[in-house]
């Protein structure tokens, strides 16, 4: 089953977070239902083919892209034809797409700029998410500030999680995510005061964690806790 479900459990909450907070700023809305799954879906459908394009495996790879291959074109050509106008947000993602092949074909997948870009990728989500569920009346400077604060977060996460694992003996990358931490709280209070709760204790995550020798799987189990109490702050502070 490894060939077909991604092995990165932190990457859940960044296909999730802009879904639920774009959903929970214009209500829920039965479009919203084939958008998800059309946005599962490619992020399902991505794993394969980077995996293949990483390690030139078609033998591997190939069964798990032809069948989220074709499980996504049914889904796309729904929600095209229900909001046409996001046919140009998928051409986006595709233009965008080539820089986490590129990164995958030189077998540096991990690198931060690679990280960020997926980040910002997944962060985009809710553009989409709050258009089809509001339209014209959409706020688009509220989903532009959630938008900063998603992408904000995950990147200090990003930088978090390189000191657990592969920058664990690395002190500038230690010292670098406290301080990132560190300029997110006056941020978070710009926008919320209550919000500068949570980023508090995202700066006890990285100033703590890296010392307890977790597991790769329990640091990512422990970031979707995170990106859940980020979801409820959020909730009860700004929306």
């Amino acid at each position: 089953m490894n060939r077909y479900i991604p092995n990165q459990h932190g990457a859940w909450a960044m296909l999730l977070l802009p879904f639920l907070l774009g959903m929970s700023a214009v209500g829920p809305a039965l479009v919203h239902i084939p958008l998800f799954l059309c946005w599962l879906t490619m992020y399902l459908f991505s794993f394969p083919v980077l995996q293949w394009i990483k390690t030139g495996k078609k033998e591997r790879y190939l069964k798990p892209a032809l069948l989220y291959g074709l499980m996504l074109v049914p889904l796309a050509a729904i929600v095209a034809l229900s909001e046409p106008k996001l046919i140009g947000y998928g051409a986006l993602l595709l233009i965008v797409f080539a820089i986490p092949a590129r990164y995958a074909k030189a077998k540096n997948e991990r690198a931060l700029l690679n990280d960020i870009v997926a980040i910002l990728l997944f962060c985009s989500f809710i553009y989409p998410v709050v258009y089809v569920g509001a339209g014209r009346e959409a706020d688009w400077t509220q989903t532009t500030r959630l938008f900063l604060l998603m992408g904000l977060y995950f990147i200090g996460t990003a930088l978090y999680v390189k000191t657990v694992i592969r920058e664990k003996k690395n002190p500038r990358y230690y010292r670098a995510s406290i301080a990132y931490h560190v300029l997110l709280i006056p941020f978070a209070a710009w926008l919320s005061v209550p919000l500068s709760a949570a980023f508090a204790v995202l700066l006890l995550r990285a100033i703590a964690l890296p010392k307890l020798k977790l597991t790769v799987k329990h640091t990512g189990v422990a970031e979707i806790g995170f990106a859940v109490m980020l979801y409820l702050f959020v909730l009860l502070a700004y929306l």
